[in-house]
C-alpha cells in the first residue's frame, strides 16, 4: 500500500501541499535532537559507572571510543540503506536500536555489556540518525530553501549534544545513573509513532513534489537496484577519483578536529585548569549549543544565497583564530562568554555549505552517501583531537599547544575551501570511473 493511502482519512498533507516538507523537518529535527542527547550520555556516565562497577577509565573510555567510531562509520551505510530500503524503515529501526540498547544498559553487569550496548549498538543506531539523515531529508524534500532546511536539521544535532549535557549530568549526579538511560530510552520510544505516522520515504509517496520543485523537472529517477555494500563502496570509489571529495573530506576532518574532538572533549578540563567548576564549564557548552542553533540555521540561509566556498573560508578562518586566542585570555566570565557565543555560532555552521558543495559536484542522487563518507572524516578528526588533546596535556602540563595547533588547522582548512571546484561530475564520467 502506498504511503499516501494511509493518509487518505486525513487532510494534513492535502492542505499543506509542498509545505508538508516542513512537517517532515520538524519530526526529523526532534529525532536528531534526541539522538544527539544519546551521544552525549557516555560522557556523563563515566564516573557513575566506574563508582558502581569498579571499571577503569580505560574500559569506559574504550566503550565511548567504539561508539564514536561506529557513529562515524555508520553514516555512509545508513545513507545507502535509506536509498535501498527506504528512509522511514531505516529511521524506525535506528530508533528501536537506540531505545533497546539504552534500556538494556540499566541491567548491565559486565564491562562487555557496556562496550556492546554503548559502543556498538548505540554507535550504529545514532550514526543512522545524524548528519546523513539530515542530508537525505534536505535533498529529497527541498529544492528551494534546501540550505536553510539543512541548517535547521544540522543545528539540532550539535545543539542537542551540548544542551543535553547539563541535564544528563544533573540526572547522573542524583545518585542513580539508571535514570539517565531510562530517560534516553523513553525519548527514542516517543519518536517512533511520530515517524511512523508523519514521515514518508519521499514526497512522491504522497503525490507531492519537493518544496519549490518544478513539475516540468521531476526528481531524478531511482537508479537500478544494487546491493547495499556495492552502493556504499561504489559511491566511495567514484567520489575518491574527484579532487573535490578529498578537499571536502579534509575540511570536514578539521571541523571534527576543532569542535567535538577538542572543544567538546577538553573544554571542561581546560576550564578546570583555570579553577572553573565542571558545572559552570558544562554551562558554557550548553550556551554554545543554544547559539549553534542560531548560527547553523543562519548558515543554511546564507548557503542558499552565497558561494559556499567563501562561507567555509570565513567559518574556518574565524574558528582557527578564536582557538589560537583562547588560551591567552584571562578566562574571566566575560571572555569565556564571548568565546562561547562566537564559537557556538560557528560550531557546525560548516555543514550546510559542505553538503551544498557535495550536491553541486556529485548530484542529488549520490550526495547523501558521499556526504556520509565526508562525515566519517569529521569523526576521524574528532577522535584524533580527543586523543591529541589528552596527550599534549599530559606531556606539557597545559592545553596551550593543543589549541594553537587546532587553530592552525582551521586556517589551513579555510584555504583548502577556496580550492574546491563546483563542477558537476557528469554521468558519463561516473560510468567510466565505476
Amino acid at each position: 500500500m502506498r504511503f499516501s493511502a494511509r493518509f487518505a482519512s486525513t487532510t494534513l498533507f492535502s492542505r499543506l501541499g509542498q509545505r508538508y516538507a516542513f512537517v517532515v523537518v520538524a519530526v526529523i529535527f526532534l529525532c536528531l535532537l534526541f539522538s544527539a542527547g544519546l551521544r552525549a550520555t557516555p560522557s556523563v556516565l563515566l564516573d557513575p559507572l566506574e563508582q558502581s562497577f569498579g571499571w577503569s577509565r580505560a574500559t569506559t573510555s574504550l566503550a565511548a571510543a567504539i561508539g564514536i567510531f561506529f557513529y562515524g562509520m555508520a553514516g555512509p551505510f545508513a545513507a545507502a540503506a535509506m536509498d535501498h530500503f527506504g528512509l522511514r524503515r531505516v529511521l524506525l529501526t535506528a530508533l528501536a536500536v537506540m531505545a533497546a540498547s539504552s534500556a538494556a544498559s540499566a541491567y548491565m553487569t559486565q564491562a562487555w555489556h557496556l562496550i556492546a550496548l554503548w559502543g556498538v549498538f548505540s554507535g550504529i543506531g545514532s550514526g543512522a540518525v545524524a548528519a546523513v539523515l539530515a542530508a537525505t531529508v534536505a535533498n529529497r524534500w527541498f529544492v528551494r530553501h534546501r540550505g536553510l532546511a539543512m541548517g535547521i536539521l544540522t543545528a539540532s544535532t550539535a545543539t542537542g549534544n551540548l544542551v543535553f549535557l547539563p541535564v544528563l549530568a544533573s540526572l547522573a549526579s542524583s545518585g542513580d545513573w539508571r535514570r539517565v538511560v531510562w530517560v534516553v530510552a523513553a525519548a527514542m520510544v516517543f519518536m517512533v509513532p511520530l515517524v511512523w505516522r508523519l514521515v514518508p520515504d519521499q514526497p512522491a509517496d504522497m503525490g507531492l513534489l519537493p518544496y519549490g520543485g518544478d513539475p516540468a523537472r521531476p526528481p531524478v529517477a531511482a537508479a537500478p537496484g544494487v546491493g547495499l555494500l556495492a552502493a556504499t563502496f561504489g559511491t566511495l570509489g567514484r567520489a575518491s577519483r574527484v579532487p573535490a571529495f578529498w578537499f571536502l573530506f579534509a575540511t570536514f576532518w578539521v571541523c571534527g578536529f576543532t569542535t567535538n574532538g577538542l572543544v567538546g572533549t577538553h573544554m571542561i578540563a581546560l576550564c578546570g585548569d583555570h579553577g572553573i567548576l565542571p558545572v559552570q564549564a558544562a554551562g558554557l557548552l550548553a550556551l554554545m549549543g543554544v547559539f549553534d542553533l542560531v548560527g547553523t540555521t543562519a548558515s543554511g540561509w546564507l548557503t542558499d544565497r552565497y558561494d559556499p566556498r567563501k562561507l567555509l573560508f570565513v567559518y574556518y578562518g574565524l574558528r582557527g583564530l578564536s582557538l589560537i586566542v583562547l588560551p591567552y585570555t584571562d578566562f574571566s566570565f566575560y571572555s569565556l562568554a564571548i568565546f562561547a557565543v562566537f564559537y557556538g555560532l560557528d560550531w557546525i555552521a560548516t555543514v550546510p555549505p559542505t553538503l551544498r558543495l557535495a550536491t553541486d559536484v556529485f548530484g542529488e542522487r549520490e550526495a547523501p552517501v558521499v556526504f556520509g563518507w565526508i562525515v566519517a572524516g569529521h569523526q576521524l578528526g574528532a577522535a584524533t583531537a580527543a586523543w591529541m588533546g589528552g596527550v599534549v596535556r599530559d606531556v606539557t602540563g597545559s592545553y596551550l599547544t593543543a589549541f594553537v595547533v587546532s587553530g592552525v588547522t582551521g586556517l589551513v582548512a579555510a584555504l583548502i575551501a577556496l580550492l574546491i571546484s563546483r563542477q558537476r561530475v557528469g554521468a558519463s564520467c561516473r560510468a567510466a570511473a565505476a
